[in-house]
């Protein structure tokens, strides 16, 4: 097994925790033994977002997708933002709000989830009216904590420990962005989705009547 960041290797972890006896669990309960909270924080890309819950949605994985509405790389209110929303709750995902601290303001788009975009360790942890901030009790522990962020896994890929049942509970952050774009660095990974960024723009182009020859 390589531990790459593809969706390969995402196929593998979703069996890994399959076999360790793992069960999906939503943010709207209390973490018990043999929970898996699998969250993705979209910071970049609707596309890649899609594409992996497919990939879930094949497995009969359910996980929670946090949405920015301040993003500057895709829009929500955009009909582009409005089907990638229906279609992540078609394929049986929760969607939740990835806001910019201190702006956590949910609409009916969202559930009441929240996860900060680059949180600071001052405000990380702290309560959120109306809504459940993952990075606080009692969703989260270092211990029961894994994430991909910058295409590094800090304590090692999990996909072991899944396999194993090591975990009590596990709250897993995987980036959809390092997973469904090529490259064995996040450079790498980021300069492929920017590659394909540019073709679909393109296309947009196009569609709105814009003259490239």
């Amino acid at each position: 097994m390589s531990c790459a960041f593809d969706l390969e290797h995402y196929r593998e972890l979703l069996q890994a925790a399959n076999d360790g006896g793992y069960r999906f669990a939503s943010f709207d309960q209390a973490p018990e033994p043999g929970a898996l909270f699998l969250r993705h924080d979209v910071d970049l890309s609707l596309d890649a977002a899609l594409a992996m819950a497919e990939v879930e949605a094949e497995a009969g994985a359910c996980a929670t997708y946090l949405l920015m509405t301040e993003s500057v790389f895709y829009n929500l209110a955009s009909t582009e933002g409005e089907a990638a929303i229906d279609r992540l709750r078609e394929l049986g995902q929760r969607v939740g709000l990835h806001a910019v601290y201190p702006r956590a303001v949910l609409d009916d788009r969202f559930e009441a989830v929240v996860a900060w975009h680059n949180p600071s360790p001052e405000y990380m942890p702290a309560p959120i009216a109306g809504a459940v901030n993952v990075y606080a009790d009692p969703h989260f522990s270092p211990a029961t904590y894994r994430s991909d962020s910058n295409q590094r896994w800090r304590s090692g890929c999990p996909h072991e420990e899944l396999r194993a049942g090591a975990f009590p509970w596990l709250q897993l952050l995987v980036h959809p962005e390092i997973w469904v774009y090529p490259g064995a660095t996040m450079g790498q990974t980021m300069r492929a989705m920017l590659k394909a960024e540019s073709a679909r723009r393109l296309e947009q182009l196009a569609a709105d009547g814009i003259d490239l020859d």
